[in-house]
Order: C-alpha cells, then structure tokens, then sequence
C-alpha cells in the first residue's frame, strides 16, 4: 500500500508548485464550507468587482485613462445595484406577496377542473385520487403560505444585516476596482517566484471565468427585460415576479428553463383560460426560449470551454449542493477551473526497473 502511494506522490507531487496548489484548494474549500455565510459580501464584491473590471478594461482598451474608466464602470454598477436593492427585489416581492393571497382561489379553480377528469377519463383518473392531490395541493398551499408570512416578519430583524450589506459591498467592490493591481501584487508576494503552473491555470481560468460569468449576467438581463417586456405588453398578472424567474432560470441550463415554465403557464391559465391570449403567451414564451437557446447562448459563450452535459447537471448538483446559489452560478466555471487543473498538473514517468533479461542459453555443437 506504501509502495502505491509513493509511487502516485513521485508521479504528481515531484514539484514545490504541485503541493502548493493542492494546499491552496484545500483551504479554499475548508475556508468556503466553514465560514462562507461570513464571507459572502467579501466574495460578493469580488465577482462584482471582477464583472465591473471587464467594462473598465474595454473603455481603457478604446483610449480611455484607468481613473475614467474606473469610474464610469463603477457608476454603473452603482445604478443596477441599487436599481435591483430598491426597486426590482421589492417590487419582485409584492407581487409574490399578492400572488401568495390568491393562490386559494387558484386553488379552488383547479380544484373545479380536476374533478371534471374523473367523469370525462374514469378509466384514467379516479375521484379518490383527484380528492388525494387536492388535499397535497391545499396542505402545501398552506405551509407555503405560512413560510412566507414567516420570512416576512424574519426580514424585519435582517433589515438591519440587508442596510450593513447595501453600505459595506458599494465600498468594497470600489476599493476592489481602485486598487486591483495593488491587492493582486500583494497576494503574489505569498507565493513563489517561479510558478508556471500557477501562471498557466490562471491565465486560462481567468479567460473562462471572464466569458461565463460577464456572459451570464448578460443573459439574465437580456432575457428578464424581454420576457419581462413580453409579459407587461399582454399584461399578465405578476409580470415582474414571473420576468425575474426567467431571468435567473438561466443560470442552471437544461433545468431552469423547464423549472420555470410551469409557474409562468399556470399564472397565465388561471387569468384567460384556453383562449387566444393564453396560446399567444405560450408562443411568446417559446420564442423568447429559442432565441435565448440558438442565439444569444452561442453569441455571448463562443470562447466558453465545451463540457458534457451530464458533467455540466453534475457540477450543479454538487456545487449548488455545498453553496447555494453562488455554487450553482459558478457551477460551470468550477467544473472548467477542475478540468484545467486535470489537464495542467504536472506529471512524469515513475522509474520503473529496469527488466532483467533473461539468461542467454547456449547450444553446444557435438
């Protein structure tokens, strides 16, 4: 077993700059699932700082002085951040409210509907089973409806951590662009002089972070404005609300936009019913889909690393799993950064014996 484990070290851990990337990703992970809840406006600002840099990098790449462009990218974040913190979430909010107090008579609805299936399919449905799913239905509106008004009252206690956060993330992120040269100059003192792996990894995780991550907010905001458009011009009920799902279902592929297409038929069925309206929406809807899927994905992610659907499903189960939200936006990114590494890590031919060869027979002549 010792012989194995040798052999394995000799073979991927032969150089000072191999262990000390594996020691910097343990800690990484150590630091991120014991006190991640801790660092969340630190690592909040970072990837804002980090979406922001790439504006003020394109206005300076066009003649425009660091300070200038700094500035005008910092200005613009300021207006999306707070625009979303005043405006959107809570508007987002109220309607999720309201759709909350009318959700029973969604309920009744439905129910009415549902016990129409018994008589027109009985060899299908049956009156018993229909009474079972309403009853789920009516326990889960219940206990939804009740999470609700618990998170409500729950936020007035965190108004005070959400006005530490609206004050603290503006700073840092400033601080973050300002000083980007300074910070990653001092955090590549800790590190050796000679690291080409180092170099290497980062180079190539840095481009592919740039693309995914500006990329994808790109998408959630081209897609929320239209869907959120399209909506408001029909004008569905709770259009905000249903726009900044869509929005955000961009950010687990495959799964999202199948997630969020339920609520957004449903809303649209309890207010017009099967008429012209409901079947026009749903066109809408899919068109909005298929421009997102065939268009603005390729456009904006032609430089992404391809992977594997079922490794891009499993980076999101794993990574949303351990951190969330942020685990699963980052989820792509992560699963790249892990490939990267597979691919860069340094590796040589363990010596193996040489062979012994076999003894030189002779045949005597007689």
């Amino acid at each position: 077993m010792m012989e194995v484990f040798e052999k394995w070290y000799r073979r991927y851990l032969f150089e000072e700059e191999s262990v000390l990337l594996l020691v910097l990703l343990a800690i990484s992970v150590a630091l991120l699932m014991t006190i991640g809840d801790i660092l969340a406006p630190l690592l909040a600002a970072i990837v804002l700082a980090y979406l922001m840099e790439g504006l003020s990098s394109q206005l300076q790449s066009h003649g425009v002085p660091r300070w200038l462009g700094v500035t005008v990218a910092y200005l613009v974040f300021i207006g999306i951040f707070f625009g979303v913190t005043l405006w959107l979430l809570p508007l987002a909010w109220r309607q999720l409210l309201g759709l909350a107090s009318e959700f029973p008579a969604m309920l009744d609805r439905g129910k009415q509907l549902l016990v129409l299936l018994p008589e027109r399919y009985p060899e299908i449905f049956s009156v018993q089973q229909m009474n079972e799913l309403v009853s789920m239905a009516q326990a889960e509106a219940a206990r939804g409806g009740q999470m609700i008004v618990t998170q409500s009252l729950a936020s007035i206690s965190g108004l005070f951590t959400i006005m530490v956060y609206m004050i603290l993330i503006p700073m840092l992120v400033f601080f973050f662009l300002r000083d980007r040269d300074s910070i990653l100059a001092w955090l590549a003192g800790f590190l050796p002089e000679n690291r080409p792996l180092l170099r290497r990894i980062w180079a190539e995780m840095n481009l592919q972070f740039a693309n995914y991550a500006r990329g994808k907010v790109v998408e959630i905001i081209v897609v929320g404005a239209a869907s959120y458009l399209a909506f408001a011009w029909m004008d569905l009920n709770y259009a905000a609300l249903l726009a900044l799902l869509v929005g955000l279902s961009v950010i687990i592929p495959y799964i999202g936009a199948v997630i969020v297409t339920l609520p957004v038929v449903l809303v649209a069925f309890f207010q017009w019913g099967f008429t012209n309206e409901f079947y026009t929406l749903c066109v809408v809807y899919l068109i909005i889909q298929g421009l997102d899927g065939n268009v603005l994905v390729p456009l904006l992610f032609s430089e992404a690393v391809n992977l594997h659907p079922v490794a891009i499903i499993l980076a999101i189960l794993f990574f949303g799993g351990i951190w969330g939200l942020w685990g699963v936006f980052f989820a792509i990114p992560l699963a790249t950064l892990i490939k990267a590494i597979i691919y860069a890590w340094p590796s040589r031919d363990v010596e193996q014996p040489a062979p012994v060869a076999p003894p030189e027979t002779t045949i005597s002549k007689e």
